[in-house]
């Protein structure tokens, strides 16, 4: 069956701070950096063992993709676990059920005396380390993050792949309105081009992340995971400083996410519908006959 096209993000071992800023930071271009994190106590001690030794009692909200509906909130988790049930899942069987966005200071502080902010010219925002977990076979939908921040993504424990798409692809990837993800009925490992015809236009750039490896996302960037193991990774990001996209960012955060929500509850599907069948006509007359 016929895929979109990718190519593979760049590979580097131990860059330099003014390599780093003047080859990716600054022209905003993804990279895959290995090494980066041997120095760091995670790098020996982090793995679904010790994540489950120091979990306790405490519990989770997980999760899954299936797309959410009516007056369901757009960021509804699917159900929710002990956090030592949910790691035991994953170390013995596939599950589509993931951790979004657990908020280690919060969480379990103590892991954060395992990682470094790395000097490498990112002015972190050190008050949200974040982590992810996913099972084997599971994957994230396409998006990007609302806050615009350039991401430095760490992963441990087993393999994930990771698709990322420029930000000018946005207009083929049959973005929802008010959301930052893209129509959750694609499957974008076997695109019908036939009913989304934009897709043919996109393209990806794509790498297969290991143990310790960490991969910046510039601001923007769209990002589709799938977890080839069960796992689990840590977000480190550096908010926007420009004022175009701390704009852009607050309008995001203070408005859209709010607006979406309301219009769930007093239309329900009728507002999902709406929305989506329009984007998918506009899209699909302005983008679908281009030639590719």
């Amino acid at each position: 069956m016929e895929k979109f096209k990718t190519t593979p993000i760049p590979r580097v071992q131990n860059i330099s701070k003014e390599e780093f800023i003047s080859s990716y930071y600054k022209p905003q271009r993804p990279v895959l950096i290995e090494g980066l994190t041997k120095n760091w106590s995670a790098y020996k001690k982090w793995n679904l063992d010790y994540i489950q030794q120091l979990s306790g009692d405490q519990v989770v909200p997980l999760y899954n993709n299936e797309p959410t509906k009516g007056k369901q909130n757009s960021a509804a988790p699917a159900t929710e676990m002990k956090l030592y049930d949910y790691i035991e899942l994953l170390k013995t069987e596939p599950t589509d059920l993931r951790i979004f966005f657990y908020n280690i200071l919060e969480r379990m502080p103590e892991l954060a005396k395992d990682f470094e902010y790395p000097d490498i010219g990112l002015k972190f925002f050190k008050k949200l380390p974040v982590m992810f977990f996913g099972g084997t076979g599971s994957k994230v939908l396409p998006h990007y993050d609302m806050d615009l921040a350039d991401l430095m993504h760490f992963h441990f424990h087993g393999t994930k792949s990771v698709t990322l798409f420029n930000p000018e692809q946005s207009k083929y990837l049959y973005k929802v309105p008010f959301s930052v993800h893209n129509l959750e009925t694609i499957d974008m490992d076997n695109p019908d081009f036939e009913k989304y015809p934009a897709l043919k236009h996109v393209t990806g750039i794509e790498v297969e992340m290991n143990h310790g490896d960490a991969l910046y996302m510039p601001s923007g960037y769209w990002h589709f995971i799938k977890y080839l193991n069960g796992g689990f990774s840590i977000t480190l990001r550096a908010l926007p400083t420009k004022p175009g996209r701390l704009l852009k960012t607050a309008g995001n955060v203070f408005f859209m996410r709010h607006f979406e929500n309301i219009m769930r509850k007093t239309m329900g599907q009728k507002w999902v519908d709406f929305k989506e069948s329009g984007m998918i006509r506009r899209t699909n007359n302005k983008y679908g006959n281009l030639k590719v």
